[in-house]
């Protein structure tokens, strides 16, 4: 099965907030690969896979990049595809910088930007993307969010059986 979401980081020390998108893509049976590339140490390595993305079958892109987080706009740069950018949290400025480095593009070249450290997020709107044309993956799609909103029913339940002395519901 060919890969149809790829993840990329600008290091595998990213590893740790990207897996949380390939769990997820997992989970929803969204086959996927996972490359680490540096918009800096390797630009024309990145250049390469974002050319080549779309004709080996990819459909959507996600890029973790901390610090600088130039990863993301130099994809988005050298292809069509749409590309999902994860500010990854650094060492300095709690990972706004990479927030603003991704989610500031110049016109032409978007990149949709989730919250910092959100992969999971990056991947749900992948898939999103995807389940526009695969009925498949908009089924999977649609259990996985009845299973987030069936969570918070049974944890509002919880909470109603709690016993306080002046809890009055």
């Amino acid at each position: 099965m060919n890969p149809l979401v790829s993840l990329i980081m600008g290091s595998t020390s990213d590893l740790e907030i990207m897996e949380k998108a390939a769990k997820l893509l997992d989970e929803l049976q969204v086959p996927f690969e996972i490359n680490a590339l540096s918009a800096h140490r390797t630009p024309d390595a990145v250049e390469r896979f974002a050319h080549d993305a779309q004709t080996r079958g990819i459909k959507v892109i996600i890029a973790g990049a901390g610090m600088a987080a130039a990863l993301p706009g130099v994809i988005a740069a050298n292809t069509t595809l749409p590309v999902i950018g994860v500010p990854i949290k650094g060492s300095c400025l709690d990972g706004m910088d990479a927030l603003f480095s991704i989610v500031q593009m110049p016109p032409g070249i978007p990149v949709a930007t989730v919250g910092v450290n959100a992969s999971q997020n990056a991947a749900i709107l992948a898939v999103e993307i995807l389940a526009l044309s695969d009925p498949l993956v908009a089924e999977r799609l649609g259990d996985f969010k009845s299973s987030l909103r069936k969570k918070v029913e049974k944890a509002n339940t919880e909470l109603s059986e709690l016993k306080f002395q002046y809890k009055t519901n």
